[in-house]
Formats: structure tokens, C-alpha cells, sequence
């Protein structure tokens, strides 16, 4: 008996599609809830990895932490700081990055609470932030010394950003200070007299994040890596086509409205592809070298890469 051709068509439909599903690749990707890195959430949510055959999973891991996913192989890429991935490399954890993300525009920042009017105001006062390896670590060590200040001239004490910025608002910690970044920037903009925003990221140029996997993803993977990179471009493409959709499924995942995410967002500037080319031809190299002197200085690091420019690789972004 011969079947019919609709269930014969229907068969190798569903037995071609069973094969496309085997054949995504799977990555794990470890992120925090930082605003900058929605994109991945947007490219998950939206199915833009799927349809760029990936699989994809997304880890939300505190920055101090993510380098031991990637080293367990609980993960296999990360979103984080552009200097971070220097504390990584020179501390046994190969990582390459593969391309920029964002850039904090005012979005990352010391709060102060009132009567604390400037940075070096800050000398002998208790201020949150991450721990030694952390953006926001590096950021109070990068911004005290643009002041002619030292990790040793303030009290300092270990609190992620979220909790940081909740103890800052509610009064009760103790803080003088703390560092932080949106959506929980966010927490103080919106109550004043719990205080103020005395340095951030658009004074001090000093926060880019980007996108990276390890040497060995990258070598056995070189088809889903290209995908990876695609995925981030058609994340801004959508975001620029139907900002409201965009804005709301980022904003869920931080537990923002579209209006409050699209207020978070405002204060980063996403990297296109031309902004990458630029960024990679010059600017990177740069900071590198200013950001590992201070990482060296801080004791977060005990040498210093001896080649910067390995770690990142740009080829996947023609």
C-alpha cells in the first residue's frame, strides 16, 4: 500500500527538521544582568540563535565567578569587561575575545550618599564594590587614581552591584559610597536623597564589554562562533526595526518595563560592526596596556600578558 504523498512530505519534514535540531551546536554563555549584554538575552528569546543553529543556553554568574564556569567547562563563551579578560589570561584561564559589545556612556558609577561631592571627598569613607577581579573593582581603582588616590585610601567592602546599590538606597549599611552599573544604577537615580552620582563612566571613558569563548570552542566550533558574532548583529538590527519588542523582552529579564529599559539602555552605546573594526584597530590596544599597568599595580594580576593582541581574535567579524 502506498502512503499518501501529504504524509510521505510530512515524514521527511519532521525527519529534516529532527536532523537540523541535532545538528545545533550547543553553548553555554555566562553573562550578568548588566544592561549592555541584553542582546544575548534578545537573540536567545527572539530565536536568532536558533535559527542560526545554536543552541544556547545563558548562565547569569556573578563576574567573580565566571572564569571558573569557563574553566569547569560548565560554559563555554562569556560576556564581561574588556579588562577582565586580561585578569582571566593572566591567571591560567585562556579566553579569546571575539568582539565588543558596548560601552558604558554614564551608566556605570560611584554613588555617594549627600555631603559627598566629588572622588577625592571619598579618602577614609566605607565604599562598596565588587570583589579584586570584578569591573566595578577595577573601575573605583581606575577612577581613584585619575584622582591621585589609592584602593588604600578608602574602606572597602565587597557587595555585587545589585546589593550594592539596594544597601546604598536604603541607608542602612553603613555605606559612604558605592559601585554600580544599570538596571541598579537605576535604584538611586530614582531616590536623590539616598544620594548622588559623583564619577561615572562617560567622565572616565573606561567600561567596554565584549564577547568571547575559549581557544578550544573557537578551534572545534569555527561554524558556531560565526554564528555567535551574526547573532549579535541581528540582535541590533532588531532592536533598531522594533525597538518596543526588543525593549520589552530585555527588559523582562531584569524585571524592567520596556520604558525603564529603553531609560537604562540610553545611557550605553552598542557596538555595530563598524564600531568593532574601529575598536580592535587601536583603541583596544590602548587601553590594554593602561588597564594592565593598573591591574598590576592593584595586585589583581602578577605579570602582565606577554602578547595583548592574543587576546582577541577579529576574523570572525569580516
Amino acid at each position: 500500500m502506498h502512503k499518501p504523498l501529504s504524509l510521505m512530505l510530512g515524514a521527511a519534514f519532521a525527519l529534516g527538521a529532527t536532523l537540523a535540531q541535532a545538528q545545533d551546536t550547543k553553548v553555554g554563555i555566562g553573562i550578568s544582568g548588566w544592561t549592555g549584554f541584553a542582546p544575548i538575552t534578545l537573540a536567545k528569546e527572539a530565536g536568532i540563535y536558533k535559527k542560526n543553529g545554536l543552541d544556547v543556553t545563558i548562565a547569569k554568574i556573578p563576574q567573580k565567578d565566571r572564569h571558573l564556569a569557563l574553566a569547569s567547562g560548565d560554559i563555554q563563551c562569556a560576556a564581561t569587561t574588556v579588562e577582565t579578560w586580561i585578569v582571566w589570561n593572566a591567571n591560567g584561564i585562556a579566553t579569546t575575545q571575539l568582539f565588543k559589545m558596548d560601552q558604558g556612556m554614564g551608566s556605570d558609577g560611584i554613588v555617594a550618599k549627600p555631603g559627598i561631592e566629588k572622588v577625592t571627598d571619598l579618602k577614609g569613607k566605607t565604599v562598596a564594590a565588587s570583589a579584586p577581579g570584578t569591573n566595578p573593582h577595577f573601575t573605583l581603582s581606575w577612577i581613584l587614581k585619575k584622582n591621585g588616590m589609592k584602593l588604600s585610601d578608602v574602606t572597602l567592602v565587597t557587595l555585587e552591584p545589585a546589593p550594592a546599590a539596594n544597601a546604598f538606597v536604603a541607608g542602612t549599611s553603613g555605606l559612604d559610597a558605592a559601585v554600580t552599573y544599570e538596571p541598579y544604577l537605576s535604584l538611586v537615580r530614582n531616590k536623590p536623597e539616598s544620594g548622588k552620582l559623583i564619577a561615572d563612566s562617560l567622565q572616565y571613558p573606561m567600561v567596554f564589554d565584549s564577547f568571547g569563548c575559549t581557544p578550544k570552542f573557537i578551534k572545534e566550533n569555527p561554524k558556531a562562533v560565526k554564528a555567535l558574532v551574526e547573532s549579535y548583529f541581528e540582535s541590533l538590527d532588531m532592536i533598531a526595526k522594533d525597538k518596543t519588542k526588543a525593549f520589552t523582552i530585555m527588559g523582562a529579564d531584569v524585571k524592567q518595563t520596556a520604558e525603564q529599559f529603553e531609560k537604562s539602555q540610553s545611557m550605553i552605546k552598542w557596538a555595530d560592526r563598524a564600531a568593532n573594526k574601529k575598536f580592535f584597530s587601536g583603541e583596544i590596544q590602548a587601553f590594554n596596556k593602561e588597564a594592565a599597568t593598573l591591574l598590576l599595580e592593584i595586585g589583581v594580576i602578577k605579570a602582565i600578558p606577554a602578547n595583548m593582541d592574543a587576546l582577541f581574535d577579529t576574523s570572525f567579524l569580516n
